[in-house]
């Protein structure tokens, strides 16, 4: 009996190890985001659309939604790495596009090239669930944390690189947002290549949904299942209110007169609450359940949109890490549970995105007509929303005595 005890941890060690080309593509990707599309508002800006300055990250939210349940099916059918491979591909096409688009003062270019890395992004976040199938159930969240924290080390090294990004800039005669989806372009086709080279440990078995199996459920379906709904409520708030957040913070940063490298520190300190915390989050879900998750998701999402509100680089700062940290505590705990859930973690991931892009639209005409403060104001309201997922997960029981 005492000699069999450390058999177990051995698979899991392997696991973990042929995990490591997944862990870099997706720190990549993080890179490529955080060099690109975070920024997109001030190319509108600079492009002469001001006021339509959330619409490039409104259409990759919808564009990720449109493309999560595609790529959701196909890996269930043919595979992750197949899935993945083929989403990182397409953003790198769309971030050369997206480039060639402000370079050239072509905003119609520009927007299909967003787009098209919206598309890429429904199909590679889903990353995530080829790394947590890869665990035990109760080692799923530190394996979503160990994910999370390789992507800061991507963006950390993006924004680290705001010099040569500025120096590359003035070789192509353009600004550093822009010649940043180039960069990105070049991120999004080596995790492609990496893909090549990674192996999935297991790939993931269809639930049966409304009789069918391997099979994409509608949005109808897949809210029929016991747990999905809570889950995909305190998902679709972080996601929404993160990436509005996050989008349009920047274009605040940027008309109070904060330069290139500023914005770009604002940006660490939220990519650093986003990722830097996995290694605490994940085991910490693990043990205390997903509930703690979304109670602490909430009360730091509500929290940095309040901060938002308040004038100064320092509090801008704040919220920014704050609305990481919050995204991150929900955001784990409602993939965890999703892992349960594989035929419906493609159309769930569809409902945050759609959630991102009417946030960021919508919030773009908020700034325009009563300023960013409402627009801080109704995200603390909506940043509630995750309480009653976390009274749902007590409700509802989960396989092998977990809440749902």
């Amino acid at each position: 009996m005492s000699q069999a005890a450390p058999a177990p941890a051995a698979p899991a060690r392997v696991q973990l190890g042929r995990l490591a080309p997944l862990y870099a593509a997706q720190a990549l990707a993080t890179g490529a985001t955080t060099v690109s599309t975070i920024l997109a508002s001030i190319i509108m800006g600079t492009l002469g659309f001001g006021t339509l300055s959330g619409l490039p990250s409104t259409l990759i939210s919808v564009s990720a939604a449109l493309s999560a349940g595609f790529f959701g099916a196909l890996m269930l059918r043919s595979g992750r790495r197949l899935g993945l491979g083929l989403a990182f591909a397409l953003g790198t096409l769309g971030a050369v596009l997206g480039f060639f688009g402000g370079k050239l003062g072509l905003t119609p270019l520009f927007l299909v090239g967003a787009s098209m890395m919206g598309a890429a992004q429904g199909g590679y976040q889903q990353a995530r669930y080829a790394a947590a199938e890869s665990v035990p159930d109760n080692r799923r969240g530190t394996a979503l944390g160990a994910l999370m924290l390789m992507s800061v080390l991507g963006s950390f090294l993006m924004t680290g690189f705001s010099r040569p990004i500025e120096r590359l800039a003035v070789t192509f005669g353009t600004t550093p947002e822009i010649v940043g989806w180039l960069v990105g372009g070049a991120l999004l086709g080596v995790a492609a290549l990496l893909m090549l080279l990674w192996t999935p440990v297991r790939e993931p078995v269809a639930a049966t949904v409304a009789g069918s199996t391997r099979k994409a459920p509608s949005f109808a379906e897949a809210f029929r299942v016991p747990g999905v709904r809570s889950t995909a409520l305190a998902l679709a708030t972080a996601q929404g209110l993160m990436v509005t957040l996050m989008s349009l913070t920047p274009l605040r940063a940027h008309n109070m007169g904060m330069d290139h490298n500023s914005i770009a520190a604002l940006i660490s300190g939220h990519i650093l609450g986003m990722f830097g915390f996995g290694w605490l989050t994940g085991p910490l879900i693990d043990r205390l359940g997903v509930r703690v998750g979304y109670v602490g998701g909430a009360v730091l999402l509500c929290t940095a949109a309040l901060t938002a509100s308040l004038p100064g680089a320092g509090a801008l700062g704040l919220s920014m890490f704050l609305l990481g940290l919050g995204w991150n505590l929900a955001f784990v705990s409602g993939s965890k549970s999703l892992t349960r859930f594989p035929a419906v973690q493609g159309v769930t991931d569809g409902l945050g995105y759609i959630t991102a892009g009417a946030g960021t639209l919508l919030g773009g005409f908020v700034i325009a007509r009563a300023g960013f403060p409402m627009l801080a104001y109704i995200c603390a309201v909506l940043a509630l929303l995750p309480l009653f997922s976390a009274w749902r997960a007590g409700k509802a029981p989960a396989p092998a005595g977990k809440a749902a």
